[in-house]
């Protein structure tokens, strides 16, 4: 029976995505919007797609009702670009987590899920890329809340529909690579592992006092003992 319940970020935490993500939001929001606004140099790291999307548009003059408008057209565009566009050679997995993900996937205690910036249609094509979409049974994404803190609370709850187990605290380990992640953490009272495999620098990570900081995810078996740890520091 599960126990834990580890919830991984996508982008720069398990992969990254070379510039083929950035050029077809762009090309998307063109085709809807006429503009792309400033989706060609915005930053993503930790950000939802829906906000990136409102962010880069009204940089370029758009109001919210503007945006709002269309904004289910320009998301359906995106993800269809996306998923027509984007192959293997465009993923690069980060260290170590193709073997972190199969020792995880092999401990019954622990409940592997997804908490995420992405749409979960396009944020499932970059994990079937590398094919590691399989040891994520749900996730929480940008289609479930207009706000990231609120998803830690959308991805326990669909880990209660699935194994009928309330997780709380620090049974809950949140795995990410921004500032974003370690805040999402906080709401829930749950254990932070910070990596610093994204644009965030370990020193910066560090500022925002996760319970657990690496470099990266590359030594499998130190990882795997801090998630079992019934405790944190």
């Amino acid at each position: 029976m599960a126990r834990k319940l580890v919830l991984f970020d996508i982008d720069g935490t398990l992969l990254t995505v070379n510039a083929i993500n950035r050029s077809v939001l762009v090309d998307a929001l063109k085709e809807v919007y006429g503009t792309a606004g400033s989706a060609g140099t915005h930053s993503f790291a930790g950000k939802m797609d829906s906000k990136i999307i409102y962010e880069v548009l009204q940089v370029a003059g758009l109001d919210r009702d503007e945006i709002a408008e269309k904004f289910e057209q320009a998301k359906t565009t995106y993800i269809e670009m996306f998923r027509t566009q984007a192959k293997p050679s465009d993923v690069l997995l980060m260290e170590g987590i193709r073997e972190l993900l199969q020792k995880l996937s092999e401990h019954p205690e622990l409940m592997l899920g997804l908490l995420t910036g992405n749409f979960e249609a396009s944020g499932r094509h970059k994990l079937r890329l590398p094919e590691i979409n399989h040891y994520f049974p749900f996730g929480a994404f940008a289609d479930d809340a207009p706000c990231r803190n609120e998803l830690p609370a959308v991805a326990v709850e669909k880990a209660r529909q699935l194994t009928g187990i309330d997780f709380f605290n620090h049974d809950i380990i949140i795995i990410g690579d921004t500032e974003h992640d370690i805040a999402c953490a906080r709401v829930l009272n749950a254990k932070s592992i910070a990596v610093a495999t994204g644009t965030y620098s370990r020193e910066e990570l560090k500022k925002h006092r996760p319970h657990v900081l690496y470099e990266n995810l590359g030594r499998t078996d130190v990882v795997l003992s801090e998630i079992l740890r019934s405790s944190i520091n």
